[in-house]
């Protein structure tokens, strides 16, 4: 599976507005990084928000796991590893956080988002076909 999964990677600082008074990061903040992490996945395979407002789906977040193993610090740097691995019914996107120099894997998460109709609100139980075709291509052109 791993040589069929689609993944991105992304590096930022841990910034001061995210850290409480202990300098570490504040648990609700890794929904944050991952939503960060998860928009770069999506512009990456080409169906960011901006395409799913467009053909007027949208995908809320139906489910979020987070594993703490260990915290990120202010003035360390986190790189986030994204991997979707799953498209055909709901975007499942799985992550693990690193801390940037170290390499020390800090958490694991995983996110869910289901389909849903923007105009009528229905939930949808398959992943819009344009999606689809997307992931695909995408995953055909890695595997050339």
């Amino acid at each position: 599976m791993a040589s069929k999964c689609i993944c991105d990677e992304i590096v930022f600082p841990v910034e001061f507005y995210d850290v409480d008074s202990m300098r570490i990061v504040w648990h609700g903040n890794y929904v944050k990084y991952m939503e960060k992490a998860r928009c770069s996945l999506l512009d990456k395979i080409g169906f960011g928000y901006l395409e799913m407002v467009r053909i007027g789906i949208a995908f809320p977040v139906a489910e979020v796991k987070l594993k703490y193993v260990r915290s990120l610090r202010f003035g360390e740097k986190v790189r986030i590893v994204s991997r979707l691995v799953e498209y055909e019914n709901c975007i499942k996107i799985k992550y693990e956080f690193y801390n940037a120099e170290s390499g020390e894997l800090t958490t694991k998460a995983e996110s869910m988002q289901m389909a849903v109709e923007m105009e009528s609100g229905k939930t949808l139980f398959v992943c819009p076909q344009i999606f689809l075709d997307k992931v695909e291509k995408m995953m055909e052109e890695k595997n050339e």
